[in-house]
């Protein structure tokens, strides 16, 4: 079924509406409970696995597979997550990794 520019419109603002959510969040802590709250098990190791591959990937000197076998994600996954890292528009992997970087230089 095609999405409606409403449905769209829904999507954009519930997307802004957690963002700011997120971005009123001030400590690990905080954190930490309001994404056990949000997200379900299986969620929540999915996102913690793609951001442990995009940290690997960013650090470089890690095969696809290499990465596959240190966090239990598909090579897929780890692909999907390095064309992100590199060729999609968005840079929100790595944004925060240079922050993170950044902040501990």
């Amino acid at each position: 079924m095609t999405e409606t520019p409403r449905q769209r419109s829904e999507r954009g603002v519930d997307l802004t509406a957690l963002s700011e959510a997120i971005l009123a969040l001030r400590d690990t802590g905080e954190a930490e409970r309001f994404l056990r709250d949000l997200l379900t098990p299986g969620e929540m190791k999915t996102l913690t696995e793609r951001w442990r591959v995009a940290g690997l990937l960013a650090e470089g000197g890690h095969s696809y597979r290499e990465i596959s076998e240190l966090t239990g994600a598909s090579t897929t996954t780890v692909t999907r997550v390095a064309r992100f890292l590199s060729q999609e528009p968005w840079q929100g992997y790595r944004t925060i990794l240079n922050r993170l970087k950044e902040n501990r230089s």
